[in-house]
């Protein structure tokens, strides 16, 4: 697998039109491990290879983990959810790209929208994540260095990218609760 550089990459938009998109792009091979007991790409696999392109995007950008140990700071993910739209299958290579959806003014909140593509450009899949930056030493959620919030402020971003806020990490409801054996 070598990385590719952002280059154009064929969108079909509701199998009509072919939109020209210019966005960061990595193939992937499916493997025998890749696939669960169904023989399609197991769910774990998306987030392996989202993961991958996601963390592949920001290297290549000057963000790696030379830059994380210099600043002791790492990225937590609070929501990953992928849509599926078409089974993928062992023997098809997928594309999938990352785009930057979403910031917070400060840098310590990050979202980043990723499609999964066959060789004809039809989207099989989508993925959405959301994660912020926490301080390695005090682990608790920080804003990012100037030197990094510089670096990921200057990425391109989504057509519908926005500005995050920490209320939104938990729009999705769902808040912890204790178990206690009876």
């Amino acid at each position: 697998m070598i990385p590719n550089p952002l280059h154009e990459t064929s969108v079909r938009i509701r199998s009509i039109f072919v939109k020209k998109v210019t966005m960061y792009t990595q193939k992937f091979d499916v493997r025998w491990s890749d696939l669960d007991a169904n023989r399609h790409m197991a769910n774990s696999a998306y987030q392996n290879f989202m993961s991958h392109t996601r963390m592949a995007y920001l290297i290549e950008n000057g963000f790696g983990q030379r830059e994380m140990q210099e600043f002791q700071t790492g990225p937590v993910i609070f929501n990953e959810n992928v849509y599926y739209f078409k089974e993928i299958l062992q023997g098809n290579p997928v594309t999938v790209t990352c785009e930057l959806t979403g910031l917070s003014a400060d840098g310590s909140l990050f979202s980043f929208r990723h499609d999964f593509f066959d060789a004809n450009g039809k989207n099989l899949a989508r993925g959405l994540m959301m994660g912020a930056w926490m301080n390695l030493k005090e682990r608790k959620i920080t804003s990012l260095h100037e030197d990094l919030l510089k670096k990921i402020d200057s990425f391109p971003k989504s057509k519908d990218f926005k500005e995050i806020h920490f209320k939104e990490t938990r729009s999705h409801g769902q808040v912890p609760e204790d178990f206690e054996e009876s």
